[in-house]
């Protein structure tokens, strides 16, 4: 298994700074979900025309790849699901050109269960799907809102119909608001998941508070021992989301104790 983290986690760092923070604590990738101030990956300067092969190289040279780029397309809200699309396929036209495999996009864009369509969502995934294959991208959709049941989730994959397909398992959603063990999760969707995103966290009375790993009880090592009985090799990817809670710990801190507490884990616990 490879360690990430995602740019979610580093809101004011500078391209220099993301790849040099990565390579300097042992990171195997980066995840990429904004830079600065700019959102919109296919935007981003160091993806631009001009610049990528540049980029590639650099992150050649430092041994790093990009495993996800994650977007922000929901495809189970009526309202929001024309303009997903396309920013979806851009995604994965963006990802085609700089050899990345994945893309994210989700149900609905609300973490905890809610309402969504997902006959729609699944129409439209499986013609993401569908594009994306010549293209050599995997659109993973993410266990989010009703989909952070993995009971919905396979039977979404299912009635898209599709080879091209996968699920970016987001632990935090299955357990904190799908109520399931990491066992149920891998029993339902084990055989999809392609990428996976960790974080911690803990109850206090009604209010959820984020932790550093380790500090909160998301059963993370659960996670790894499930992960490798199903010889995942992917990504775990640490989405600490200081982009929408800038009070949360400064991210060279979060990101060198995570990788830290998840080698131990992966070299000695496992």
């Amino acid at each position: 298994m490879k360690l990430s983290f995602s740019t979610l986690g580093c809101p004011r760092w500078s391209w220099k700074d993301v790849i040099s923070t990565a390579k300097d604590l042992g990171f195997d990738g980066i995840e990429i979900r904004g830079l600065g101030d700019e959102m919109y990956a296919p935007k981003i300067i160091e993806f631009s025309p001009g610049r990528l092969e540049s980029t590639k190289a650099d992150l050649k040279a430092m041994k790093l790849e990009i495993p996800m780029l994650t977007s922000g397309a929901v495809l189970a809200e009526k309202s929001k699901a024309q303009d997903s699309f396309v920013e979806a396929c851009a995604y994965i036209d963006l990802a085609s050109a700089m050899g990345v495999p994945y893309v994210r996009v989700m149900g609905t864009g609300e973490p905890n269960i809610t309402l969504g369509d997902l006959k729609l969502a699944a129409g439209l995934y499986s013609q993401l799907c569908e594009y994306a294959e010549p293209l050599g991208v995997v659109p993973l959709i993410e266990t989010n809102g009703d989909l952070s049941s993995s009971a919905a989730m396979r039977s979404l994959i299912k009635r898209a119909g599709t080879k091209n397909s996968g699920v970016l398992w987001d632990v935090h959603h299955t357990v904190r608001f799908g109520g399931e063990s990491p066992v149920e999760t891998i029993a339902n969707i084990g055989n999809f998941i392609r990428h996976v995103h960790v974080k911690d966290s803990v109850m206090a009375g009604s209010k959820l508070e984020y932790r550093m790993m380790g500090y909160g009880d998301i059963p993370i090592a659960d996670t790894l021992i499930m992960l490798k009985a199903l010889r995942y090799d992917g990504f775990i990817s640490l989405e600490w989301v200081k982009r929408w809670n800038p009070d949360l710990q400064e991210p060279g801190i979060v990101f060198a104790h995570y990788k830290s507490y998840m080698d131990t884990l992966l070299n000695n616990a496992l």
